[in-house]
């Protein structure tokens, strides 16, 4: 670089701030593309290789959106996976609902998040599910009215788990925290590690019309009729709480459409008439283990005394092993790789010998 080079950046730093030299394009609304450089110092510490891993990324990113409530639908024929997920965040604007499955495209220009699952904010995690899945698109999506993603994958060649119906267990700890303890690495897992790292976000997890009869009951609770009334659109609303405004089962089953939840006009005049029960956060369905492990009685008459052997015992000890792999080393064309590896414990001594064959 050009003395001149670094004095043109050194003085666009100092006007206008570090963050200017991240970009390398503002797409509006807070969007922009990062410089390559930029998306490089935020590589993730791992790609997606399993649909368990989609699922996490589009987690973070309704947590990154201010969501506080997380619906996932999902469902799975042959080997066809469906997933819609619906938040209540910030939303996207129309003209950016595209451009945000682009390379380095991302909101987060000063809010690098580095959790759990590594980091988040690189402008990378839709362009990789993108590229990874058969399908995704946003079905809605509008400033403050949150979001909906709808995608589909063949799961023979995005892998899953085998087991996608069994629940892991949880305990809390000392401060209550609720925490995943052991269970299958799945999308129940995912969701509800999720939810117990995010104890202010509800997360709901089920099948596409046990989704969507929660969020015509939890819109139910939270608007009064009168938000109802006069709502001559839909798109008015949030987009978790547009079920909640169907006439009829027509209606509904085309709002549900809308948000990419696809069920039966039968269905729709089911959940109507508040036959379908809705669900509850997925940290109110866990599996909590509250009884702790039993400690056993200590047994006063077993000998704890461990067993110690001099430093120059051990030395002379490793000299006379070497001699004897040597006796035996020459007939099998075996070599020793350092010195034998000695563990002594209360119970017994322990010896490796690594070796390597001639070729």
């Amino acid at each position: 670089m050009t003395d001149d080079a670094r004095s043109l950046i050194d003085f666009v730093s100092s006007v206008s701030g570090e963050a200017y030299l991240k970009v390398e394009e503002s797409l509006g609304d807070g969007y922009v593309r990062l410089r390559i450089s930029e998306a490089e110092r935020r590589q993730a510490k791992h790609d997606i290789r399993t649909f368990e891993d989609v699922v996490v990324e589009l987690l973070r990113n309704s947590r990154d959106a201010h969501a506080q409530r997380i619906f996932v639908a999902t469902t799975r024929e042959g080997e066809m996976r469906q997933l819609v997920m619906i938040d209540d965040g910030v939303g996207i604007p129309h003209n950016l609902q595209d451009k945000v499955f682009e390379p380095r495209v991302t909101s987060k220009l000063e809010t690098m998040v580095m959790d759990t699952w590594g980091v988040h904010g690189r402008g990378m995690a839709l362009f990789s599910i993108k590229s990874n899945v058969s399908d995704v698109r946003i079905a809605a999506s509008e400033l403050h009215k949150g979001t909906s993603f709808a995608l589909t994958t063949d799961t023979s060649e995005l892998p899953e788990r085998s087991d996608q119906s069994s629940w892991p267990a949880t305990e809390r700890d000392e401060t209550g925290t609720l925490r995943v303890t052991r269970g299958p690495h799945n999308i129940i897992r995912r969701v509800l590690e999720f939810a117990c790292e995010h104890p202010e976000i509800d997360v709901y997890l089920g099948s596409p019309v046990e989704i969507l009869s929660t969020l015509a009951s939890r819109a139910r609770d939270a608007l009064d009729t009168s938000d109802l009334l006069f709502c001559d659109d839909v798109n008015r609303l949030p987009v978790w709480q547009r079920p909640v405004a169907a006439s009829d089962a027509a209606d509904l089953v085309e709002i549900a459409e809308s948000i990419g939840l696809d069920i039966s006009e039968r269905t729709a005049h089911r959940i109507l008439a508040s036959e379908l029960a809705s669900l509850d956060t997925v940290t109110s369905q866990a599996q909590v283990d509250d009884e702790p492990a039993p400690v056993p009685a200590p047994d006063i008459y077993k000998d704890r005394r461990g067993l110690k052997i001099h430093h120059g015992d051990i030395t002379s000890f490793k000299r006379d092993l070497t001699a004897a792999f040597d006796k035996l080393a020459g007939g099998y064309y075996l070599h020793l790789k350092g010195e034998p590896r000695i563990h002594v414990d209360r119970d017994g001594i322990r010896v490796r010998f690594d070796i390597e064959k001639e070729e």
